[in-house]
């Protein structure tokens, strides 16, 4: 039973430590694009470094969301594993990292599509009242776009968490991997990995209930 505690705790860990890093990779991703979006044709036409510095930084970010994007999740847990944090012995920290970079390039989309759907007369407003562009996305744009995006960042959540059942390939002692190992042991799937399913199940199901729970408040809030 204690075994279990700690594989459960070891899959909670990983995906609470994923989620904070897939945040504020998404944050950092979304401000980036979404500027670029809406201030880089008046950059372009005033020319000069700071445009091309930011024209190389959108690059990257979007080279680095098509990548994530477009290869498998457990393809970038080995890569990680193996290649990049290969010397490590910290298995949990590097899973948090592989699922963290994965799950910014999701979160950050989510974000920009709530940046980009704030009206630019907000942006004007704040303009005249003294914020800069930054300020104006930090205490103005991002906490709208979070009540509006909540719902869908807390879906990426219960995803994630349903992702981390594969961090038993680099031999992490995660909930699945636990029930892999009874099987082995006991020459019997039936019960071990169905009770990894009901346990994953369960933790869905509940979180589920807490996101219709938010978009209901959300939507009485609104009224």
């Amino acid at each position: 039973m204690e075994i279990s505690r700690k594989r459960f705790k070891n899959t909670v860990i990983i995906t609470v430590m994923a989620l904070l890093l897939g945040v504020v990779i998404g944050i950092v991703v979304a401000m980036i694009r979404s500027t670029f979006d809406k201030t880089g044709k008046d950059m372009k036409r005033r020319g000069g470094f700071g445009y091309y510095l930011f024209y190389l930084v959108d690059m990257l970010c979007k080279v680095y969301l098509t990548v994530i994007r477009g290869t498998p999740v457990v393809v970038q847990l080995l890569i990680a594993y193996f290649i990049i944090f290969a010397s490590s012995n910290n298995g949990i920290m590097v899973a948090a990292i592989a699922f963290g970079i994965n799950s910014g390039a999701y979160v950050a989309e989510i974000l920009r599509g709530g940046i980009m759907s704030i009206d630019n007369g907000q942006f004007e407003a704040s303009r005249s009242l003294g914020f800069n562009y930054v300020q104006t996305m930090i205490y103005v744009v991002i906490p709208q776009v979070f009540k509006t995006v909540l719902p869908t960042l807390l879906n990426e959540f219960i995803a994630l968490i349903k992702e981390t059942s594969i961090a038993g390939y680099v031999g992490i002692m995660d909930l699945t991997k636990g029930g892999d190992i009874i099987r082995g042991r006991t020459f019997s799937a039936f019960l071990p990995l169905f009770a990894v399913a009901l346990i994953y199940l369960i933790i869905v199901v509940f979180l589920t209930h807490v996101v219709g729970k938010v978009e209901r408040r959300l939507r009485k809030s609104e009224r």
